[in-house]
């Protein structure tokens, strides 16, 4: 009796695989439905939950805030520069002539003075690399905005 129970199903499950195949599912796909989905995992955050009971995402920096917080003491809230840096709007800081890995390295490393006649700049102690790259963002959509100082 299980014979023929075989027989019968085979065709079944032979055209169930070859219309996943067709569908462009992956072998995985066929014996995955078999095996019980697992549960969820285990919640290991420390943080408490958000008010609609999902875990809160973390915050995704603002580019013109870290500007505020990390650049505009030296260059100038307003990216025009200060008596400690020069303007971000200077047209030496367009793309083509500083592009957006020389801001990097400026940032991470510091720099030498050159272009301008305020020393050296440091290296900004505890920025993230996310914060570089909105920073980046921020000071080169000014710059598209504003356009460049001559």
């Amino acid at each position: 009796m299980h014979g023929s129970v075989i027989v019968r199903t085979l065709p079944a499950i032979l055209a169930a695989c070859a219309f996943a195949v067709a569908c462009g599912a992956d072998t995985n796909d066929a014996t995955d439905s078999l095996t019980p989905a697992p549960g969820p995992a285990p919640a290991t955050s420390t943080a408490p939950p958000s008010p609609t009971g999902t875990a809160a995402a973390p915050a995704v920096p603002d580019g013109a805030a870290v500007y505020q917080q990390y650049c505009a003491e030296c260059h100038g809230v307003d990216l025009r520069g200060t008596d400690k840096g020069p303007s971000q709007l200077s047209i030496i800081y367009e793309p083509n002539h500083h592009g957006d890995y020389a801001y990097r390295v400026a940032i991470r490393d510091g720099t030498r003075e050159h272009h301008w006649w305020f020393g050296d700049m440091p290296p900004v102690e505890d920025i993230t690399d996310l914060e570089i790259e909105k920073v980046i963002s921020f000071i080169r959509a000014e710059q598209q905005r504003l356009g460049f100082e001559q």
